[in-house]
């Protein structure tokens, strides 16, 4: 089987349209990309962050029985989207939906301390290795402001600890933890989808006993008074600034943290609100901008 590609160059504001037209016309699958390398930071609260220029692709089934009319396919495109710049291309048959796994290899974190995708094996088999399914998204540790966190988590002393990881994604920082030594991770965050990651992942890595994953509310009756010895939240600023107080109540006195997700612009206002219940020991860098910012929870 081959798969024809349909790639509409299109403004922010056709992406809704270009989407459910493809979707209508019978793609199996439409993806959004930037036109521009347009960086994206932090969206304001109610936003979604979407490029000014959106390549919209839709992906379409060739059977071997039935050709598909491309011409009258783009000739129709072109009438819904006229000024749209427009190209299309045929894949050779593949498992495409899965075809990103070639280009995933093992990251080393630090020294015997490997994120390793699932499918391979790792470098060192006496490492710490993180098994992980790219993906189930939301963290695979190629982001720096993952990276950072992990590295911060390899040389911090989890073992026998509560932790918690706030904004947990595909829940590798509490995988991490867990392997590491940590006695009980509590994880959350806001998409089901993120719990269902985390779940797995944990799974897959035989540590889902010490575990507990949860929505927000799920999470906040589950923890109910406990307090943790160590927590990291690798979400954005803006969020991270408004979870100062709720993070100071949920961490025990001296006990340790690390905040990721923010830009080197934001680093002293997000360390100035911190600063009220915690001591910033140290602010941390990676690919250009990205930073970590962490220390100990103020005695209380």
């Amino acid at each position: 089987m081959k798969w024809l590609q349909i790639h509409i160059t299109v403004d922010q504001a056709q992406v809704d349209f270009t989407e459910t037209l493809l979707s209508s016309l019978g793609a199996v699958s439409v993806t959004l990309d930037d036109a521009e390398n347009q960086d994206l930071l932090e969206p304001l609260p109610g936003e979604t962050p979407l490029w000014n220029k959106v390549i919209v692709t839709g992906i379409y089934a060739q059977d071997e029985n039935e050709e598909i009319d491309v011409a009258a396919l783009e000739t129709f495109i072109r009438t819904q989207l006229p000024d749209a710049p427009m190209r299309s291309e045929f894949l050779e048959d593949q498992v495409w939906e899965r075809s990103w796994m070639d280009y995933y290899e093992p990251i080393q974190i630090a020294e015997k301390f490997w994120i390793v995708p699932e499918w391979l094996e790792p470098p060192e088999a006496d490492a710490v290795n993180i098994k992980l399914d790219p993906g189930l998204a939301f963290g695979t540790g190629n982001h720096a402001s993952t990276f950072l966190c992990l590295q911060w988590l390899g040389k911090t002393d989890v073992k026998d600890k509560i932790v918690i990881d706030y904004g947990c994604g595909s829940g590798i920082l509490g995988v991490a933890a867990l392997l590491l030594g940590a006695k009980k991770v509590y994880a959350t965050d806001i998409d089901p989808q993120a719990v269902l990651a985390t779940q797995q992942n944990a799974e897959l890595n035989g540590v889902l006993d010490r575990l507990f994953v949860g929505l927000p509310e799920e999470f906040n009756e589950t923890l109910k008074n406990q307090k943790a010895d160590v927590l990291v939240a690798n979400i954005l600023a803006g969020p991270l600034m408004m979870l100062a107080p709720e993070f100071a109540t949920l961490t025990k006195s001296e006990g340790e943290f690390a905040l990721a997700g923010v830009i080197e612009e934001q680093v002293a206002e997000v360390s100035s609100v911190y600063s009220e219940f915690f001591d910033i020991l140290e602010v941390e860098k990676r690919e250009e901008n990205w930073c970590r910012i962490s220390g100990k929870r103020q005695p209380h």
